[in-house]
């Protein structure tokens, strides 16, 4: 499944013949209608967290309660060993970057 979920831009790309602009501008226009219509649905996101999933200070792609006022809730899924070892190396990942540049 996490090697779908990595190729799966490929995959659509390859089905769809088209590029790959259609996936994240599908997720905009999802994600802006939840917000705008306050529909309180759970979508994945890039969210700042603060000590969800044991990280802080770092935004991060997490489930998350969408409504009228953007991010309502962050949610934290039941993670195995793996998983959550695998979440604290991307983060660490993307804060070693932050660093980088400075931000």
């Amino acid at each position: 499944m996490a090697d779908r979920a990595r190729n799966g831009g490929a995959e659509i790309v390859k089905l769809l013949n088209t590029s790959a602009w259609y996936a994240p501008s599908s997720s905009i226009v999802e994600m802006v209608d939840v917000i705008l219509n306050d529909r309180k649905k759970i979508l994945p996101c890039a969210a700042f967290l603060e000590g969800e999933y044991g990280i802080n200070g770092l935004y991060v792609g997490v489930p998350v309660k969408l409504g009228g006022n953007g991010i309502e809730k962050v949610i934290e899924i039941s993670l195995t060993n793996e998983e959550r070892s695998a979440l604290h190396k991307s983060a660490a990942a993307v804060k070693e970057l932050t660093d980088i540049i400075g931000v």
